[in-house]
C-alpha cells in the first residue's frame, strides 16, 4: 500500500486516539508491525500549541516514515496554517480529523460534526491540500446520524479535493461508540473512490478482521481499541493474513519486557508524576490479556511511583501461575 510517495510496511495501521496513542505507545505498535501510526489529535489553533499537553501531542516520530500528524478544526484558513506549521516541524503526512464524536470537539463544529456541512468539508480539505506539498489524509465516520449516512458523498468530496487516503469508522457521529459498527457504508465508500480506504471500528479479533475486509473490500484496517493493552495484535494480524496459517505466540518474557519498556518510556516521556498516572490505564488494559491478574491489577493501578509499578510487573511475572499465557 502507498500513501503518496510512501510505501507502508503493512496494511494494518494504528488509529489515533487522544490520551492513548502517545509517542511511547506508537513506538511499541510500530515495533510489532503497525504499518502506520498517527499523532494524537491536536487543535488547529496554533496559539494553543505552547501548553505541555499540546507539545506532547505534537511530538514527532523521528524513527517513523511517514511521520503523520493529525489536526482538527473548523476554519479552512486556520487548518491550512496549522498544516503548514506541522510540515515545518517534520510532518510528512497531514491527517484531518472528521471522525471524533467528543462533545468538546463537535461543539466547535470540528471532528465528526463537520460531516453535516459538506460545503465546509470541501473548503477545509481544499485549503489544506493547497497549503502543503505532503499527502493529506482524512479520518471520518459514516455520517452525521443514522438517517444521514452521507459518508460516500464525503469520501467523493475528499478524493476530488486531493485527499490521498481515507480511514472510515463504521459509526455515525450520533452513535459515538455505542452499538455495533456497520460496514455497508464503508463498502459503498470503497466502491466510489479510487484512493486507499482503511476500515475502522470493532476490529478486536483475527476473525473479525477477516470479516471486515470481506464485507468492505477495504485496502487496510485501522485498529483502535483492539490494540489497547495488546500492541502485538499488529503482528498477529500480519501473520494471520499472510496465509502461512501460523501465529507466533507471545512469550512470557516478551510480554514482560513489552510492559516494562512501556512503563519506563511513559515515566520518561511525561515525567514520573504524570507518567505514573498515565501508566495506570495501560496497566489496566494489559491486565485484561493476562491470567490470574486480579491482585496485580488492583495493586498496579494504585501504585504511587514508577519504581513501584515496575516492581509489581516483575513480581507478577516471577509468579509461577501468572503471565505465562494470554487470556482469551
Amino acid at each position: 500500500m502507498k500513501i503518496g510517495p510512501y510505501d507502508l510496511s503493512s496494511r494494518f495501521v494504528l488509529a489515533p486516539m487522544v490520551g492513548v496513542t502517545d509517542a511511547p505507545f506508537r513506538r511499541i505498535c510500530r515495533r510489532f508491525g503497525a504499518g502506520l501510526t498517527t499523532s494524537e489529535m491536536t487543535t488547529a489553533d496554533i496559539s494553543l500549541w505552547q501548553t505541555a499537553q499540546s507539545r506532547r501531542k505534537l511530538d514527532i516520530d523521528v524513527d517513523a516514515e511517514p511521520v503523520v500528524v493529525q489536526i482538527a478544526g473548523s476554519e479552512p484558513r486556520q487548518m491550512a496554517v496549522a498544516a503548514q506549521a506541522c510540515v515545518e516541524r517534520g510532518a510528512q503526512v497531514i491527517d484531518i480529523n472528521m471522525g471524533c464524536p467528543a462533545k468538546n470537539v463537535c461543539r466547535k463544529l470540528a471532528g465528526s460534526a463537520l460531516l453535516q456541512d459538506e460545503k465546509l468539508v470541501a473548503e477545509i480539505l481544499e485549503a489544506v491540500v493547497a497549503a502543503v506539498d505532503v499527502p493529506v489524509t482524512l479520518k471520518m465516520r459514516t455520517g452525521w446520524d443514522r438517517a444521514n449516512r452521507n459518508g460516500a458523498r464525503i469520501a467523493h468530496i475528499a478524493e476530488q479535493s486531493g485527499v490521498q487516503s481515507l480511514a472510515v469508522h463504521g459509526r455515525t457521529r450520533a452513535c459515538k461508540y455505542k452499538g455495533e459498527a456497520e460496514y455497508d457504508t464503508i463498502a459503498q465508500i470503497k466502491q466510489r473512490v479510487g484512493i486507499p480506504v482503511f476500515a475502522n471500528g470493532d476490529i478486536t479479533t483475527l476473525e473479525k478482521s477477516l470479516e471486515v475486509l470481506r464485507l468492505t473490500g477495504a485496502d487496510g484496517l485501522m485498529i483502535g481499541r483492539g490494540a489497547q493493552g495488546r500492541p502485538w495484535f499488529f503482528r498477529e494480524l500480519a501473520e494471520f493474513h499472510s496465509g502461512a496459517g501460523k501465529i507466533t505466540p507471545l512469550e512470557k518474557n516478551e510480554l514482560r519486557d513489552t510492559m516494562l519498556g512501556h512503563l519506563k518510556e511513559l515515566h520518561r516521556f511525561y515525567g514520573e508524576r504524570v507518567g505514573v498516572r498515565v501508566a495506570r490505564k495501560h496497566l489496566t488494559w494489559y491486565s485484561k490479556q493476562l491470567v490470574n491478574a486480579g491482585e496485580f491489577r488492583y495493586q498496579a493501578v494504585r501504585a504511587g511511583s514508577g519504581q513501584e509499578q515496575i516492581r509489581l510487573v516483575l513480581e507478577y511475572f516471577d509468579r509461577g501461575d501468572g503471565g505465562i499465557s494470554i487470556a482469551a
